[in-house]
């Protein structure tokens, strides 16, 4: 009989359809004072002074970020960090390092997950099995990053003051969670498309959304084809994080497949920030599609703006190793449908 059931919430070849949809039951975002001056800057829960939030180093920042995201999240559904099952979160530094002391102090089981800034999509897909398979009542999925921890890990350290190219994607600092749970109110997610790793020989780490556009277009293709669904049956899909070359590159992609979704198909990565801001082609980082979806999308949905959104989080699958070594960057999306 399990084998039944397993096989009926396969769909197509990448896809789930859960059955017992679980609910996102509460949301919390915090935000570094560039996001906050942005045009979501009022959606967002905190919103911080400085880049250093009282730490010494960004890197304790970040961790500082995670623990108040999971810690804050669980307080808004008037529950406890024993009434949760587990966290499944991750971030863009080595060995998720910001996450792990982030979470150390909740007491809670812990699944370390990355995915670049695919990782809060992977989260919400990952929890969602759980809790629809009967694993667990209550998950929190989490992601974060900060830009000048993600600049002195991938890029230069910002001290050093190096001009940034047309191509690059600024690193948002925030950390987003969002609680998923079997009972309760609020916005369903109903279907996932997990992805494949991409990789069309891209090696600019300066110019990450072309190396994403093609697994974007894969899943997005993907998604539509094993639900048997057409761009319009949502009202909103939005990738995290393309930024504005990526986003062009993809709707091409699409367009070559007949697949038209340019009216409907925005980037969280054009959404946080004014481009008047100077963040060249746009934003990036785990924590960028993650606070976005915890604030502005879910009140979006909440309000009734929209009644479904298909959430494609995208990840530049690179590191400083693989980079200097001359390797090219793989890339990954996973999609997340939920409905209000």
């Amino acid at each position: 009989m399990q084998a039944v059931q397993t096989a009926a919430k396969k769909v197509g070849k990448q896809s789930i359809a859960f059955q017992n949809p679980p609910k996102i039951v509460s949301t919390f975002s915090i935000v570094g004072p560039k996001e906050g001056q942005g045009p979501l800057g009022k959606d967002f829960d905190t919103v911080l002074d400085d880049s250093y939030y009282g730490e010494k180093t960004w890197e304790k920042t970040e961790a500082k970020m995670v623990g108040e995201a999971v810690n804050n999240v669980i307080q808004r559904a008037n529950l406890k960090p024993e009434n949760i099952d587990y966290v499944l979160a991750g971030d863009l530094l080595d060995q998720i390092i910001s996450t792990n002391f982030g979470i150390r102090d909740t007491d809670i089981p812990f699944f370390g997950l990355y995915g670049a800034c695919s990782t809060m999509a992977e989260a919400l897909t990952m929890g969602a099995i759980l809790v629809d398979g009967g694993y667990a009542s209550r998950v929190i999925a989490t992601a974060s990053s900060h830009f000048d921890s993600a600049e002195r890990q991938y890029r230069y350290p910002v001290e050093l003051g190096v001009q940034r190219k047309p191509t690059s994607q600024w690193t948002v600092t925030g950390s987003g969670a969002a609680l998923l749970a079997a009972e309760g109110q609020g916005p369903r997610i109903v279907g996932a498309t997990v992805g494949k790793i991409v990789d069309m020989g891209v090696k600019d780490p300066n110019n990450m959304g072309t190396a994403m556009a093609p697994a974007a277009a894969d899943t997005i293709a993907a998604h539509l084809q094993d639900f048997g669904k057409s761009p319009r049956d949502y009202d909103l899909i939005v990738s995290g994080d393309l930024g504005e070359i990526g986003l062009s590159i993809t709707k091409e992609l699409l367009q070559k497949q007949k697949i038209e979704i340019s009216d409907r198909f925005y980037d969280t990565g054009l959404m946080i920030f004014d481009r008047a801001q100077g963040v060249q082609a746009g934003a990036s980082g785990a924590g960028c599609s993650a606070v976005v979806f915890s604030s502005h999308l879910v009140k979006e949905l909440q309000a009734g703006k929209y009644k479904r959104i298909l959430l494609v989080g995208t990840g530049a699958l690179l590191s400083p190793v693989t980079y200097q070594q001359g390797e090219s960057i793989p890339s990954i999306a996973h999609a997340v449908s939920v409905e209000m």
